[in-house]
C-alpha cells in the first residue's frame, strides 16, 4: 500500500486529457497534466464547428451501433460513464446543455469554450505546459516521463495524447511513437470522418450547394452496399463533404479509385411513381418552357444544370415534348444521383483518426496496459472511433474516467 497521494502524470490536454486528470484530483491524487500548447482543449474548441457537440443522448445500444471500430470493447467503459453522466457532469460545473436533432448534445450558449473553460477550471493549478517527449520505465513499469530534458518521476502515466487529426491543435502521434517504443501493438493510423474526393466535374460546378434531407448508399464496384444514411451533405470543389458524408468515410477502408461510388436519393420522401407525378405536375404548369427552365420548383438552382445535362433530355425541349421514357430516365437519376469516389482528402481535415494503440493491449475496465504496469491510454489514441454526433468525445470522456480510477486504484 503507497503511503500518500498517488503520483499521476496525464499527458495532454484535450478532452480526454483534462477529464482524466479531473477525475484523478477527485479521487485525491497528485496530478501534473502535461500540455505542450499554450493553451488546453484546442481541438475541442472547434469541434461542432465552434458548437462543441460533447456527446449524443442515446440508449447505451445507440451508442454501441454507432462507433464501427471495437464497440465490444467500450462496452465496461461506456456503460460506467455514460453519455448522461457526461451531461449531468458539465451541468453540475455550470454548463446549461441541449439536446438537438439527432439527439446531439451543445452548450445552450453553443459556444465550445464554456465546455473547455469547465474543464479547465477542474484542473487550474495542475497544468504544465511542456512536451513530454518519452515515457520513462524501470523494471517493466512505467516510472515517469521525460520533459523539457527532465525526468520526472509518477506512480502512473496516462496517455491521452490523441491521434494525427487536425495535427495544428497538436495532435501529431507522439501516442503512437510512446506505445510503439515500448513495444506496444498500434494499428497504422489513417483519417476517417474525413470528406472525399471525386473526379467528377460537376461536385466543383455545385461547390458550396449542401443537401437536407437526402438519403445517401455507398456502394462497392460489385455493386454491394456498404452504408446507408439520411440527412446532410454539401458539394466541394474536391468532392463532398458533410455529416453523411464523413460518417460514410468512416466505413469505408480502402477509397482506391472507382472503387466505391455515391448513389444519393434527392427525394426519398417520394416513390418512383410519386415522384414521376411530381414532375408532370411541374410540366404542366411550365408546358411551354424548355425543359431547362422548368426545374426550378424541383431542384437547387445550383443542380440543375448538371442533372439538365446527365438527364440525356436536350435543355432547350419544351417540357410537353419529354417523352414517357426520359421522365423515367430523370426519376431514375433522381433517385439514384451517382458520384464517384477517388479518395479521402488528407489527415489534416480528418475530425478524427481511425487505428491508433490496439485494443488487444488494453484492459477494458481500466483502460490500464496490460503488460506494463502503471500505463493507461484514454480518448483518441485507442483504436476505437464512431460517427458523427458526440459519439467521440464521449469516448474521450468514457476512457477518460476508466483510466483515471484504475490509475488511482493501481498501487491501492
Amino acid at each position: 500500500m503507497k503511503e500518500g497521494p498517488i503520483r499521476i502524470a496525464v499527458v495532454g490536454g484535450g478532452a480526454a486529457g483534462m477529464m482524466a486528470a479531473a477525475k484523478a484530483l477527485s479521487l485525491g491524487a497528485d496530478v501534473t497534466l502535461y500540455e505542450k500548447n499554450d493553451r488546453m482543449g484546442r481541438k475541442l474548441a472547434i469541434t461542432g464547428k465552434g458548437r462543441c457537440n460533447l456527446t449524443n443522448n442515446c440508449t447505451s445500444e445507440e451508442f454501441l451501433q454507432n462507433v464501427p471500430t471495437n464497440p465490444r470493447f467500450l462496452y465496461s467503459a461506456y456503460h460506467h460513464f455514460t453519455a448522461q453522466d457526461t451531461m449531468a457532469y458539465f451541468e453540475e460545473l455550470g454548463v446549461p446543455l441541449k439536446t438537438e436533432r439527432g439527439n446531439r448534445v451543445f452548450p445552450v450558449s453553443d459556444r465550445a469554450f464554456d465546455i473547455v473553460d469547465a474543464l479547465e477550471r477542474q484542473v487550474k493549478g495542475h497544468v504544465v505546459h511542456r512536451r513530454v517527449t518519452g515515457l520513462v520505465t524501470e523494471n517493466g513499469r512505467v516510472c515517469g516521463v521525460t520533459a523539457g530534458g527532465k525526468t520526472v518521476s509518477y506512480d502512473a502515466v496516462i496517455v491521452c495524447t490523441g491521434g494525427l487529426s487536425y495535427p495544428r491543435t497538436g495532435s501529431d502521434g507522439d501516442g503512437f511513437r510512446f506505445a510503439e517504443s515500448l513495444g506496444l501493438e498500434v494499428v497504422p493510423a489513417r483519417p476517417s470522418l474525413v470528406p472525399m474526393e471525386s473526379p467528377d466535374g460537376f461536385c466543383a460546378a455545385m461547390q458550396g450547394l449542401s443537401l437536407k434531407n437526402v438519403a445517401l448508399r455507398v456502394e462497392r464496384e460489385d455493386g454491394k452496399t456498404v452504408y446507408t444514411d439520411f440527412g446532410e451533405m454539401m458539394f466541394t470543389h474536391f468532392g463532398v463533404t458533410g455529416p453523411m458524408i464523413l460518417s460514410a468515410s468512416s466505413m469505408i477502408p480502402d477509397l482506391a479509385p472507382g472503387k466505391y461510388r455515391l448513389l444519393l436519393d434527392l427525394k426519398p420522401a417520394l416513390s418512383e411513381k410519386e415522384l414521376d407525378h411530381r414532375i408532370l405536375s411541374d410540366f404542366s404548369k411550365n408546358q411551354n418552357r424548355d425543359f431547362s427552365n422548368a426545374l426550378g420548383a424541383l431542384l437547387p438552382a445550383k443542380m440543375i444544370p448538371v442533372v439538365v445535362a446527365r438527364s440525356g433530355i436536350a435543355p432547350t425541349k419544351k417540357v410537353n415534348a419529354v417523352t414517357k421514357e426520359e421522365r423515367r430516365a430523370l426519376v431514375a437519376l433522381l433517385k439514384g444521383f451517382s458520384v464517384r469516389l477517388s479518395g479521402f482528402r488528407s489527415i489534416d481535415e480528418a475530425i478524427i483518426t481511425k487505428g491508433g494503440v490496439s485494443v488487444k493491449e488494453l484492459n477494458p475496465k481500466t483502460m490500464a496496459c496490460k503488460t506494463i504496469p502503471g500505463l493507461f491510454f484514454a480518448g483518441e489514441v485507442i483504436d476505437v472511433d464512431a460517427y458523427t454526433g458526440g459519439f467521440n468525445l464521449q469516448i474521450a470522456f468514457s476512457t477518460a474516467v476508466c483510466a483515471a480510477e484504475g490509475a488511482c486504484s493501481s498501487l491501492s
